[in-house]
């Protein structure tokens, strides 16, 4: 597998802050398509692109080809880009996230270990608030020890397949691939804060409106999901920056409470209780048709009684609009 940068990860912001819209998105994924016709978009304001095919037929390396982009995007669309550049994606978004806007981060070949070495556990994909602190009491509170430990004596803290996943993540392997058709695959939806929300239960509530949002719009459509993304716009002392992380469900859902639930932990993994968010955006990915999915039965009464409600809260939105039924906590 090639360790050269070929990935961008690119986080686009509008000039004076935001993000892009819906068809500003759309604009800004069709300029990215005018380069590689492998570009993936991940709602509401980023998208991967895979330009190995396209360095050699611009003339340019990885840096000077997203510069372009990035003269273009701000010529053409008013959004600003900060961009990250690796040998996959999961090292390509988290180079984005070292990139101030207006610049591009790249992850050398052969410089994963060190990118990575230094940053806490936590920074990696797929690891939660929980399993770093399972992991820093063992001593491996940094990706660099992390990576330096035994497949086994990961695979015994965690489990054989999330230890395998955590240790080739701790080493900069990346095996998923960056998907032109994922478009497609994947919806999403915001809230946005008139200002500056210190309140960690109106944080709460956003994320609640957008699970059952989606929730709906995946049953209506009949699809269910494989993952969860949450995107968290904060303020800081350089004055904004985003944190997006995510998560497979147990079983592919359209479930709003299963939605839920894994959303909540998402967000509780950020470690933002006190932080002045201005936004929060969720995205659902990897769709495919409800037909195809199983669900493992439970004699869970409570659960069986969720879907029971959900299935005519459904009808009576389909009947009365999508406003006719909420949660208690979204009357209030």
């Amino acid at each position: 597998m090639s360790d050269e940068p070929t990935v961008l990860y690119l986080r686009f912001r509008r000039i004076g802050g935001g993000l892009p819209d819906s068809a500003d998105h759309e604009g800004l994924l069709a300029l990215l398509g005018a380069f590689t016709p492998v570009v993936e978009a991940a709602p509401p304001g980023a998208a991967l692109a895979d330009v190995g095919g396209a360095l050699r037929y611009f003339g340019q390396d990885v840096t000077g080809l997203a510069s372009v982009i990035r003269v273009r995007a701000l010529a053409l669309h008013g959004v600003d880009c900060a961009i990250g550049a690796a040998a996959n994606p999961m090292l390509a978004r988290m180079a984005a996230r070292q990139a101030a806007p207006g610049t591009t981060f790249v992850v050398p070949p052969g410089g994963a270990a060190g990118f990575l070495a230094s940053k806490p556990v936590a920074a990696l994909d797929g690891v939660g608030a929980a399993t770093a602190r399972t992991l820093c009491g063992y001593g491996l509170d940094s990706i660099g020890r992390t990576a330096a430990a035994p497949l086994a004596t990961l695979q015994r803290i965690t489990g054989v397949r999330a230890g395998r996943e955590l240790w080739e993540r701790a080493n900069g392997i990346d095996r998923t691939r960056v998907v032109s058709d994922a478009a497609a695959r994947s919806v999403a939806a915001e809230r946005t804060f008139p200002r500056d929300e210190l309140d960690p239960g109106r944080h709460r509530r956003a994320l609640l409106s957008l699970t059952e949002e989606l929730g709906a719009r995946l049953r209506g459509d009949g699809q269910v999901c494989r993952s969860l993304a949450v995107s968290v716009r904060y303020a800081d002392r350089s004055g904004y920056s985003t944190l997006t992380r995510s998560r497979t469900l147990q079983e592919p859902t359209a479930h709003s409470a299963a939605l839920t639930a894994l959303a909540y932990r998402i967000q509780d993994s950020f470690a933002l209780q006190r932080a002045r968010v201005r936004g929060i955006g969720l995205r659902a990915e990897g769709l495919h048709g409800a037909e195809g999915a199983s669900h493992q039965l439970t004699f869970d009464p409570v659960d069986e009684r969720a879907r029971r409600i959900e299935a005519v809260s459904d009808r009576l939105r389909a009947r009365f609009g999508p406003q006719a039924v909420k949660p208690g906590r979204l009357a209030a």
